[in-house]
């Protein structure tokens, strides 16, 4: 089985920081980079450019308020980044269940080989 995997999807999810913003963004609803960066251990533009990132492969959306843009979580972005992680695990799942079985296997052989 072959998934599709955004790899620019998830090379932006795969930063801890960008990960904690969205966490950020989902719990608390829409904000500004400047709110962001007084819950984040880093500063203002840092934040500014990972919304930039997160924007960038749709898992967020700005909308201008004021001097500032308010960014909020695009969740059927997020859904599909969620589908694709369900389906890569899957995909391992079976691989590992294959695996298991062979190393199984391989034990039998062995075992039925040292009884002759």
């Amino acid at each position: 089985m072959s998934t599709a995997v955004d790899d620019d999807l998830w090379s932006a999810i795969g930063d801890p920081i960008r990960r904690t913003m969205i966490d950020l963004l989902l719990a608390g609803g829409p904000g500004t980079a400047t709110s962001l960066s007084e819950q984040l251990p880093v500063t203002r533009q840092a934040v500014s450019k990972h919304l930039a990132v997160l924007d960038r492969v749709g898992l967020v959306h700005g909308a201008p308020a004021g001097r500032e843009r308010h960014f909020q979580v695009d969740e059927a972005q997020l859904a599909r980044a969620v589908a694709q992680l369900a389906a890569v695990g899957a995909t391992w799942d079976a691989r590992l269940r294959r695996i298991k079985r062979i190393a199984e296997a391989i034990e039998r052989n062995r075992n039925n080989n040292q009884g002759d």
